[in-house]
Formats: C-alpha cells, sequence, structure tokens
C-alpha cells in the first residue's frame, strides 16, 4: 500500500488517502496538482483529497497513527 499525505506548514502530516501502486497515486497528485509555486507549493484541485494543501508526501510505510481505512482508497476524479 502507498500512502498520501497532505502537507501543511506548521502542522503535523496529515494522510490523505492511500493507494494500492505508486503509479496510481503519482497519477492522482498529477491530476490534483493545479499549480505549482517557484517555492515548491502547491495548489490542489477543490474536492481532491490534497484540498487546502501546500505540498504533498508519498510513503510506502505510515508516517502517522492516523488510520487508513478512515480515509479514501484509490481515489479517481470520477469519484468527486
Amino acid at each position: 500500500m502507498y500512502y498520501l499525505y497532505a502537507v501543511k506548514p506548521g502542522q503535523p502530516l496529515r494522510l490523505a488517502a492511500t493507494f494500492d501502486s505508486q503509479q496510481q497515486l503519482r497519477a492522482y497528485v498529477s491530476w490534483a496538482t493545479l499549480s505549482e509555486q517557484p517555492d515548491g507549493t502547491r495548489k490542489f484541485e477543490q474536492g481532491s483529497a490534497l484540498v487546502g494543501a501546500s505540498g504533498f508526501q508519498e510513503s510506502e510505510t505510515p508516517l502517522t497513527e492516523e488510520d487508513p481505512e478512515t480515509v479514501l482508497h484509490n481515489p479517481t476524479p470520477s469519484m468527486l
């Protein structure tokens, strides 16, 4: 399983979604990203698992104590 975390400056990582493959995760992030600023911050699609975040982090292992069952699994644009 692959874990997608939302990043906001000064706040702890928040588990945003899980995926079966890294390719699915990266395709989703690509779709959800509206723009990337020169400082590396991003703006994400409204309704996406990353809305309100300024960045993301991916991992093959959990980075927080959050329950993966409480977030979307393999979200797609058609789920919106």
